[in-house]
């Protein structure tokens, strides 16, 4: 594995560098593992382990190419790291992205577009008055994605779609076992909106951070 990590770092320095850049195809394995001095078999693990966490592309009878290097692309290996969490980090989770998602709503008070708001509302409106647990955490996930994106910041965005995991489990416990979970959630959504068409960021990170205490309140309880 040492050799392996060595050939990792070194792919590594060729992107920090800029000698490799995104959309860049790498040079054939016998050419790069002379250049860099590693044999064939540890920089082909390393182009493994590289195009696993997106950062190569391995294109079967064309290639290895530097990906895009994207946040949303790169931050994916987030999402899957988190769906490996035990039930008792959950809260750790949680705490996190009650520092995170706040920010992120009074972020897009500022910048998110009446023609957002208005399907973000007409989303809510469809859901009705008793929605299913499965529909509510749903919609739930879909709400906060659509305001995190208007936040304007593509890896704040990234890293709290890669933390919802854990919390959508616990969102649906909530649903599942709290009586009001389901009209306080509603009402929660609705004045995060409100703020929002106000443009009052600091209303918006109050009601976004009111609304995951109370699941991590609830799950604290319960654990």
């Amino acid at each position: 594995m040492a050799v392996t990590d060595e050939a990792i770092e070194k792919i590594k320095g060729m992107i920090v560098s800029g000698a490799l850049r995104p959309g860049d195809r790498l040079p054939k394995e016998s050419e790069l593992a002379a250049e860099l001095g590693l044999s064939r078999n540890s920089l082909r693990e390393a182009v493994r382990a590289l195009s696993l966490i997106r950062i190569l592309d391995v294109r079967q009878g064309d290639g290895t190419y530097v990906t895009s290097l994207d946040p949303q692309l790169l931050l994916e290996a987030l999402s899957f790291v988190v769906d490996f969490h035990r039930d008792d980090t959950v809260l750790e989770f949680l705490a996190v992205r009650r520092i995170l998602e706040p920010a992120a709503t009074a972020m897009a008070a500022s910048r998110i577009s009446e023609q957002q708001l208005d399907a973000l509302t007409a989303q809510l409106d469809a859901l009705g008055g008793a929605p299913s647990v499965e529909e509510l955490v749903g919609c739930d996930l879909e709400f906060h994605r659509g305001i995190v994106q208007s936040s304007g910041n593509s890896v704040l965005c990234s890293l709290l779609d890669g933390l919802s995991g854990p919390t959508t489990r616990a969102r649906i416990w909530r649903g599942l076992t709290q009586e009001d979970a389901v009209s306080r959630t509603l009402h929660e959504h609705r004045a995060i909106l409100s703020a929002l068409r106000d443009r009052d960021a600091e209303a918006a990170q109050s009601w976004a951070t009111v609304h995951i205490a109370s699941v991590e309140q609830w799950l604290r309880s319960t654990l």
